[in-house]
């Protein structure tokens, strides 16, 4: 069927329904409204069905079936992401493939410290069945309680524990794909080594479902930690949070797991969401470090935290601050980096950013950026926290309560271009983690060099010829050749 051939939609409804027997179809709004609406519900949109497969079987003849009747297609996994990457913008000719039925672990290797996973798996869950075999997946999202594996593998998913494991990309042995014309791709491969010419997967890593439906995932597993030692702790500028963590990679090595920086905002934010929630430090410091170390064996995790802490304190880099006695009370040290979220959410509609700098330069850009907002928009709050060792740096701003949301919006807009011309002279990413979507994909398809823009479009271009999986994520419908 070509581009111009048309059917109404109750009839493309009816012959899905009719094809894929026996498939779970949402085809009412209320159904489909989950699937098509972003995580913050700032965008609600509509599809012709939400198609909800239970095998990579099913994926493959549902997308088959779809290019026959001429809708695009948008795979979704939890429908956690911050960059509109999932969420369908054309209600009339497009569907949803949502992974979510495919939960299935498939195949745990103990002594190769791999496991073949479906992509539905939710991370979480996940996580928790490796752990009852002491195997240990290092992704550690605020999402991870709904986000699922396949959909971190498409984005390329960070999270707190960059700096130790590496992104999403460093724990993929292997992956199955559903491509843009139904076939199905097995490259399922636990090997560690495996130097047979071009790796194929990595194409698929990062590419927000825009050359294929990731299916299944061979993992990269480590052993379970058995010593994790957390603490938060307070410093006197954004620069000595930078001299810190410096210290701790060289004094702790690869023990260390976590090292994010906190602003002082981050309590009240964090108890805006949790109001019982403890905060075990004054607010009165400049800035804070939230700090993990783990392991396993004969390594004494406690009594190295302990040994660079005193050491700090003495040279008067750390000023203040705790260390989690038990597993609750590392758990509610976290739930103030994972509350502050919730509680900008609570705030209302705000810039969210999603920024990476080289670590030499994280201090340097949050007080010029910030500065430079706080001059153009004065009435709002700027909250800059993140992941200090990979450089990536959340930059958000608060337009003040009580506006429109044509104001609140003209002072999102206003602010995200001054940080990011701030940025563009760091030579910083507008994307260190979330992905590029359809939120952002303006600003980066406007920023990307000649000869990248033609790379990702000829390979665009040759596995999605007609342009049908995830059009508009990413690159534009006309960026393409």
């Amino acid at each position: 069927m070509t581009r111009s051939a048309t059917l109404v939609r109750e009839d493309m409804q009816k012959i899905l329904r009719e094809q894929l027997d026996g498939m779970p179809i949402w085809t009412d709004a209320k159904d489909m409204e989950r699937y098509v609406s972003d995580w913050h519900k700032d965008v609600v949109s509509g599809a012709v069905a939400v198609l909800r497969p239970g095998s990579t079987e099913e994926v493959a003849a549902a997308v088959k079936l779809c290019r026959d009747l001429d809708l695009d297609i948008i795979p979704q996994g939890g429908n956690t992401g911050l960059v509109l990457g999932a969420v369908p913008d054309d209600p009339k000719r497009q569907v949803v493939i949502s992974l979510e039925r495919m939960n299935k672990i498939r195949h745990i290797d103990p002594e190769n410290f791999s496991a073949i996973v479906d992509a539905g798996c939710v991370l979480s869950e996940m996580k928790d069945q490796l752990a009852e075999r002491e195997m240990f997946f290092p992704l550690a999202l605020g999402a991870q309680g709904s986000c699922q594996i396949g959909g971190n593998v498409s984005t390329n998913a960070g999270g707190v524990n960059v700096l130790r494991y590496g992104m999403t990309r460093e724990s993929v042995l292997g992956l199955e794909v559903v491509l843009p014309d139904g076939t199905i791709w097995n490259g399922l491969n636990s090997l560690r080594k495996d130097n047979r010419g071009i790796d194929l997967k990595q194409m698929f890593i990062g590419a927000e479902g825009t050359l294929g439906i990731v299916t299944g995932v061979a993992l990269k597993l480590s052993p379970l930690p058995t010593q994790v030692e957390t603490a938060l702790v307070a410093l006197g500028s954004l620069n000595d949070v930078i001299q810190l963590y410096r210290r701790a990679r060289v004094d702790c090595c690869d023990l260390m797991s976590a090292f994010e920086l906190l602003p002082p905002s981050a309590f009240s934010l964090a108890q805006a969401a949790i109001p019982d929630l403890p905060i075990p430090v004054s607010d009165e410091f400049p800035a804070y470090a939230l700090i993990e170390l783990s392991g396993s064996g004969l390594v004494d995790v406690a009594d190295l935290l302990a040994r660079f802490l005193e050491r700090a304190m003495e040279d008067e880099l750390v000023l203040d601050g705790t260390v989690a006695a038990s597993r609750a009370q590392a758990a509610s040290i976290w739930a103030i980096r994972e509350g502050m979220n919730e509680g900008q959410a609570l705030h209302g509609p705000h810039m969210r950013t999603d920024f990476s700098v080289p670590l030499a330069q994280m201090a340097a850009f949050i007080t010029e950026a910030e500065a430079a907002i706080t001059s153009a928009l004065p009435d709002c709050v700027c909250v800059s926290y993140g992941h200090v060792g990979d450089g990536n740096v959340h930059l958000n701003v608060l337009p003040p309560k009580g506006l429109s949301r044509d104001e609140c919006d003209m002072r999102i807009d206003q602010s995200k271009k001054i940080a990011n011309e701030v940025l563009y002279n760091f030579k910083g990413s507008i994307s260190a983690e979330h992905g590029i979507g359809r939120l952002k994909q303006a600003d980066f398809e406007a920023h990307l060099p000649d000869a990248n823009l033609e790379l990702i479009s000829r390979i665009k271009h040759a596995l999605d010829p007609e342009l049908r999986m995830n059009p508009g994520c990413q690159l534009s419908r006309q960026a393409t050749p």
